[in-house]
């Protein structure tokens, strides 16, 4: 921490240029291409991009852990080599306390960085869920932001970006003001450090560029291992229904789904993923502000009260007897997120057997049902897992089936496995799985 003034500062006098022409001489014929080329982006508009912001800059999420960093924020700011692998090791907070303060000015500098992010996270987090992101860190750590969210400003809710102005002493002792710049994007805040009374017009006006931003900051996002929950639907006979369909009707009634699911999705967080065809994948990460698991289920739970509204309506308007099931298969772990780039697109993916758990489940799920892993139940509170109604369906001797609430059975008992049609369940044969038949809110 006694380091960062004095690295920040001597980049200071360097002002930004989207050519890097720094190093260049200022001849007659340099300056008249500098002028030129700044001819052409008003002209064509900012073309900026992450990689000209020269100030230390990064991204975090919500938990405020580190998503993004440039080569500036690196050197004069997070101070590491390389990353730390895990999402909980890239809380910002950890970071910022992790170096000993070795006197009063590195504590003074600690403490004024932590009341500038803690400013900033008090635009979107109540102080138990600001303190909840830090409950794993040194006690002291946890008193000291405790004190801090009491002295800090708050920030009027609803902005997009807030400028915070923070104080850091050099070795000398000398004082220099600098603005955090907070940009708020629903993926996280950006954050990005300009020493004061020296913005730049035009790296700001790329920032207000919000569309184009967060682009920028997806395609560079940093491959993370994460604890997460993932929610894999399918839409039961799509072959049959396709095939009984106008091809127009088809994919009317495909966008149908998607237009009313995803809002479902957004309310609970989830992030859509890659999958081959019709269906849908979803991840849901931890949240600050409640728990990713029961926003998972939720969401289950709303999509399929959704489904028999849309398989409702085509019933009347196509007068067939066909019932339309989306089947949802749950499953929670710890995987590596990282993103497939196109020349057009970003697609989170994630690496790992989760998502392959929860896409056999899918497989196995008929007539629109949710069924879910042991393990992801139990990631449940007691108060959770209390409003949940889950378990298995027995045959009793009487052939008659019986529902056994809050119990579990591997795959293998209840499919024959043997048989070709369930070979896809195999590889999940030994996996305790529970069926979810309702939710009381």
């Amino acid at each position: 921490m006694a380091e960062i003034v004095m690295k920040l500062g001597a980049s200071q006098d360097r002002p930004f240029d989207a050519n890097n022409e720094l190093a260049r001489q200022e001849t007659g014929e340099a300056m008249e291409s500098r002028h030129a080329g700044k001819q052409r982006q008003h002209d064509h508009g900012l073309q900026l991009t992450l990689d000209d912001i020269a100030y230390p800059a990064y991204m975090v999420n919500y938990n405020f852990e580190l998503t993004w960093y440039n080569e500036a924020a690196r050197e004069k700011m997070l101070g590491f080599k390389i990353p730390p692998p895990s999402s909980e090791a890239r809380n910002i907070f950890l970071m910022f306390t992790a170096a000993p303060t070795d006197d009063g000015r590195s504590m003074t500098n600690r403490n004024e960085l932590l009341r500038m992010h803690i400013t900033l996270a008090k635009a979107r987090l109540s102080k138990p869920n600001m303190l909840g992101l830090v409950k794993n860190l040194d006690r002291r750590v946890i008193t000291l932001v405790d004190e801090l969210y009491d002295q800090t400003d708050s920030v009027p809710g609803g902005q997009t970006i807030v400028e915070v102005p923070y104080t850091l002493h050099d070795d000398a002792g000398k004082a220099e003001t600098w603005l955090a710049h907070g940009i708020y994007f629903r993926e996280g805040v950006l954050i990005l450090h300009m020493p004061a009374g020296q913005a730049d017009p035009d790296l700001l006006g790329f920032l207000s560029r919000r569309d184009a931003v967060i682009r920028n900051l997806l395609r560079k996002r940093l491959p993370v291992l994460t604890p997460l929950a993932v929610l894999v639907a399918d839409l039961q006979n799509s072959v049959k229904i396709c095939s009984e369909l106008p091809p127009e009707e088809y994919f009317e009634l495909i966008n149908e789904i998607w237009a009313t699911m995803t809002p479902i999705f957004r309310n609970y967080y989830g992030t859509h993923g890659k999958h081959v065809g019709d269906g849908m994948v979803y991840y849901f990460f931890p949240q600050p502000d409640g728990s990713y698991i029961f926003n998972t289920l939720m969401c289950a739970h709303e999509i399929k009260l959704e489904m028999r509204k849309i398989s409702k309506a085509w019933q009347l308007r196509k007068n067939w007897l066909n019932e339309l099931y989306l089947n949802i298969g749950l499953h929670e772990g710890q995987e590596w997120l990282g993103t497939f780039q196109s020349a057009t697109s970003v697609e989170f993916a994630v690496l790992g057997d989760t998502i392959n758990s929860a896409a056999r489940l899918s497989d196995f799920a008929r007539y629109g049902a949710i069924w879910a892993t042991k393990n992801f139940i139990s990631k449940l509170s007691a108060d959770e897992r209390a409003k949940v109604e889950f378990g298995i369906s027995r045959r009793a001797g009487d052939e008659q089936e019986h529902f056994v609430v809050s119990s579990y059975s591997q795959v293998a008992g209840l499919v024959d496995l043997k048989s070709e049609r369930y070979e896809k369940l195999r590889e999940i044969a030994t996996l305790p799985i529970t069926e979810i038949r309702g939710i009381r809110t």
